[in-house]
């Protein structure tokens, strides 16, 4: 059997359907909605308890019991996860507040939080019998896909706009990945690769399978853990499509199950936007059930130019029943939270790491972020990737690079 014993069925996030998990691929046939991977957690938590954690292998797939794939079969892995919780005690101290981390993705083998949802998603279709893998990307999916394919010896297709930063198709093309230029952005990307997908290509693309959130819910397992099974007071997270809002709430609710944290303590999740490419906020702030498409979306963090997720009201219901927030910040100050942050760091952060740090600023300002609160950043991949935006960023603030 190609998955844990403990993976039950995946369920319709949107109408509930119950859909068999050999046998189920794709969105849910019903509603057309994003579908989630279900677990028998009570088997889970007389099989497994938290302390048994010590001592395994410092990636994601510590925890195992948890995650799709059959215990006796071998993940296609090369070390992600675990990332480092950095902290920012001058930062809390100039504020008031508890304490700030950053949690910190880019020390992951691509450079990005994607290598989790990637090796999770190219380790299930293998198990499935797959033999090429395909997803539209703004940048570091591609790039995950390109190196978690070659890992796996699949044939990957990727799809990424023509305007995509170079070291993205740079990356993907050296690891073996077929990279097609799309004018537009990443759904004009997602729509060309719909036009010619051939008849044995798997669909990688985000929550249209239900294992790339399986990756990124881990990195709501690893702050817990390393927060001493606590969680903070509030997250702000950089949301493009979203997988890892998603996925860190489905953590959040499968370790009160396990009874590996206090229930009814979640954190007031925050969605981080910008203001060239905000649908969620914009959603979010009308009161909507759905996002609309941004028009025109423009931004330098690619990441973020997203302009309609497919899992709109998933993380439009998180937002609103963990009482957190969505806000956009102008580009400027996303430019320059990418240095101030780099900085504080010793870390070059992504642009979307720095619209972080600008959001941040803003809620202490408005008193959504309390005296006293804890409160985790996090920076999703590595300014490496996005040497433009970080000479733009350099260029505002009046510095530039060494020519």
């Amino acid at each position: 059997m190609s998955v844990s014993p403990y993976l039950t069925h995946l369920e319709c996030t949107a109408c509930h359907a119950r859909l068999d998990v050999e046998r189920a691929r794709g969105l849910c046939p019903t509603c057309g909605r994003p579908l989630a991977a279900r677990y028998d957690l009570a088997a889970v938590r007389r099989a497994v308890d938290r302390r048994d954690l010590a001592g395994r292998v410092p990636s994601m797939w510590r925890y195992r019991e948890v995650l799709p794939l059959a215990p006796e079969a071998e993940p296609v892995s090369l070390g992600e996860g675990f990332t480092p919780l950095l902290p920012l005690p001058a930062l809390a101290r100039a504020h008031g507040l508890g304490a700030v981390w950053v949690k910190d993705e880019s020390g992951n083998p691509t450079g990005s939080f994607k290598a989790r949802g990637l090796s999770a998603a190219v380790t299930m279709a293998r198990a499935f019998g797959a033999t090429a893998l395909a997803l539209p990307s703004a940048g570091n999916a591609g790039g995950a896909l390109a190196a978690y394919a070659a890992a796996a010896g699949l044939a990957a297709h990727v799809f990424v706009p023509e305007d995509c930063p170079r070291a993205f198709v740079v990356e993907a093309t050296a690891l073996g990945a077929s990279v097609t230029l799309v004018p537009g952005v990443i759904t004009d990307a997602g729509r060309r690769l719909r036009e010619v997908a051939a008849a044995d290509w798997v669909d990688l693309s985000t929550l249209k399978e239900p294992y790339r959130v399986e990756g990124k819910k881990t990195m709501g397992y690893e702050l817990a853990e390393q927060l001493g099974w606590s969680l903070p007071d509030v997250i702000l997270y950089p949301t493009g499509g979203g997988t890892g809002l998603v996925g860190m709430d489905k953590a959040f609710g499968e370790l009160e199950e396990l009874g590996w944290i206090p229930p009814g303590r979640r954190p007031r999740m925050v969605s981080v936007q910008v203001e060239g490419c905000a649908p969620i906020v914009r959603a979010f702030l009308a009161g909507a059930a759905e996002a609309t498409p941004w028009e025109d979306p423009r931004t330098l963090a690619a990441g973020l130019r997203v302009p309609a997720a497919v899992g709109d009201r998933w993380m439009l219901e998180i937002l609103r029943a963990s009482s957190g927030t969505a806000i956009a910040v102008p580009e400027e100050e996303m430019l320059a939270g990418t240095l101030a942050l780099s900085r504080a760091l010793g870390v070059l952060v992504a642009p979307e790491g720095g619209a972080v740090l600008a959001a941040f600023e803003r809620l202490v300002a408005s008193g959504f972020v309390r005296p006293g609160e804890r409160v985790v950043l996090f920076n999703t991949g590595s300014g490496l990737k996005y040497l433009e935006a970080v000479e733009a960023a350099l260029a505002a603030s009046g510095a530039r690079a060494a020519g």
